[in-house]
């Protein structure tokens, strides 16, 4: 029995490009794809696959505020996120927020192939590339515990929590999307939750917004 597979990027190139590289797997039947999250969840309604490539820099809503969403409203689909993000704080909170594979967008077509594969069948997948540091991270945060926030991810809390997206926090403290997420990702580690709404409740009671 195929993998259904949906792919939303909004870089036509990529798109073509990973079509390229499932065409030679038969195993995966590639159902259709979609430029922007509007796009996807307007097509979600009527196709449901197996394994959705998700690109976590789209226009609009970031891939940390999308995927808990489309994981909510289709808890048997699986999530493999694409990005040239190589920053393990990012994958950690990817990881946190239900994904079940990261694959960097220099993956090869085996790497690719074997990443649907496992995680349709329910397993975990991260990028060869990145795993290592994936794993100095997790072995830091054993040692460590928990680290207490800077000025400037207080203040970056400080508007998740009022509900600013990453490109308004961005715009607001002259910083770049990069930037932001990789300060969104440390946040949601150093406080240890998975979403927004562990986020806020776990700020608030330890006082750290207003």
């Amino acid at each position: 029995m195929s993998i259904k597979v949906c792919i939303a990027d909004d870089h036509p190139m990529v798109i073509n490009g990973l079509l390229n590289m499932l065409s030679i797997y038969s195993q995966i039947d590639v159902l259709a794809t979609y430029a922007n999250g509007e796009e996807l969840q307007q097509g979600l309604l009527s196709i449901e696959p197996d394994v959705l490539l998700l690109d976590i820099q789209m226009p609009g809503l970031a891939g940390d505020e999308l995927a808990p969403i489309l994981l909510k409203s289709y808890p048997l689909m699986k999530i493999v996120t694409l990005t040239n993000f190589d920053n393990a704080l990012y994958v950690n909170a990817m990881l946190q927020h239900g994904v079940q594979g990261y694959l960097l967008k220099t993956t090869d077509p085996e790497t690719l192939k074997n990443a649907i594969e496992i995680v349709a069948q329910g397993g975990k997948f991260t990028d060869p590339a990145i795993a290592d540091k994936v794993q100095q991270l997790h072995t830091m945060k054993k040692e460590i515990g928990f680290s207490p926030l800077t000025l400037r991810e207080k203040d970056i809390l400080q508007l998740v929590v009022n509900g600013a997206t990453t490109k308004e926090i961005a715009s607001a403290l002259h910083l770049s999307f990069y930037t932001v997420e990789n300060y969104r990702a440390k946040i949601l580690l150093k406080l240890d939750v998975k979403n927004m709404a562990e986020l806020t409740k776990k700020a608030l009671i330890l006082g750290l917004v207003k």
